[in-house]
């Protein structure tokens, strides 16, 4: 691996990478297990990202394209668990405020040329999208309201520091970061303004989602039945 490939390949991984160690840092510090060596990283393109997400002659992955370079996302069951209750919760309040629509972890965002990121929910305000003609892509051409991650064990801070950086720096109105072990949720409203809530808080945001109102406490009650549920 030498610092002239992935000068070449991307437009932000430069001078400075020459080593596997500097480049898992420029991403955030992530395990090496997520980062796929084929294509090599910094040569890794769009296409290449939605034949891991369609598997088309390979193992299904969801991965994300951070400059030329794709990580895998890992997300386990309750992650999963919580992300789909909030799809629900937030549909739920769609039916009655037909405003925009929720998008899944499997949906690709196009940030920029070489920033695709994929969301554990988005939300997207209808007033947010580009003309019909310009929504045929496998990949979103428009950037989220709202990016929601819910953490896994092996999300590190410095890529949730990065991946809040590119949310905001492309648009994103609203981060929202839940995490299952402290059973907590952190509301961005941008890169240094956020409120931490804990189970006795509700959920909502009066501008963006204008009479949504969802108890973390019920939320991670009924994420917490997948658990209690089923044959002793």
């Amino acid at each position: 691996m030498t610092t002239a490939v992935f000068h070449a390949q991307s437009n932000v991984i430069g001078a400075t990478i020459s080593t596997m160690a500097d480049l898992l840092h420029e991403l955030g510090d992530v395990s090496p297990r997520r980062v796929l060596m084929s294509p090599f990283p910094g040569g890794a393109v769009a296409d290449d990202l939605l034949r891991f997400l369609d598997g088309q002659g390979r193992e299904k992955r969801l991965c994300e394209l951070i400059d030329g370079v794709l990580v895998e996302k890992s997300m386990g069951w309750f992650e999963a668990r919580l992300a789909t209750l909030l799809v629900l919760f937030l549909e739920s309040y769609l039916e009655d405020h037909d405003i925009g629509f929720t998008l899944g972890a499997d949906a690709p965002h196009r940030l920029d040329e070489q920033l695709i990121r994929l969301p554990d929910v988005a939300f997207v305000r209808y007033e947010s999208l580009p003309s019909s003609q310009e929504r045929q892509s496998a990949i979103a051409n428009w950037v989220p309201d709202l990016a929601v991650e819910v953490l896994s064990p092996s999300n590190t801070p410095g890529e949730m520091e990065r991946k809040l950086n590119d949310y905001f720096q492309h648009g994103v109105k609203r981060v929202w970061y839940v995490d299952p072990e402290l059973r907590t949720v952190r509301v961005f409203q941008s890169r240094d303004d956020f409120r931490s809530l804990t189970e006795v808080d509700i959920l909502e945001d009066a501008e963006l989602l204008p009479g949504f109102q969802l108890s973390i406490q019920e939320w991670f009650r009924r994420a917490d039945q997948a658990k209690q549920r089923g044959p002793r």
